[in-house]
């Protein structure tokens, strides 16, 4: 069974970055495709960033070229640095791991964007 635990959220200026990580325990990471996605009050989860075991990643249009996912396989982490954050970036941001038929969420961490 795979764990994953989110951290790095928080609250932060528009304009500010914060970087989150997921770190997983369970399994083998390397053979898992990585996700972060984020779901604000009142409306579906969306896909954010991901990144396939390859390192090949996928963006979603709202945050090109202001997030950038990583990977680090020996860490069994995956990042994402958020720069230039603005108000609609807020939303309780999840990690997902994918193989074949399986998905892993963790549990979420809260990002706020307020003046």
């Amino acid at each position: 069974q795979v764990r994953l635990v989110e951290s790095g959220g928080g609250s932060v200026q528009p304009g500010g970055s914060l970087r989150l990580s997921c770190v997983s325990s369970g399994g083998i990471f390397s053979i898992y495709a990585m996700g972060w996605y984020r779901q604000a009050p009142g409306k579906q989860r969306e896909m954010v960033a991901s990144i396939t075991t390859g390192g090949s990643t996928n963006y979603a249009d709202s945050v090109k070229g202001r997030f950038t996912i990583s990977r680090e396989n020996t860490k069994n982490t995956v990042y994402l640095q958020m720069n230039s954050l603005k108000p609609e970036d807020t939303a309780v941001y999840y990690c997902k791991a994918a193989r074949a038929f399986s998905d892993y969420w963790g549990q979420g961490t809260q990002v706020t964007v307020s003046s």
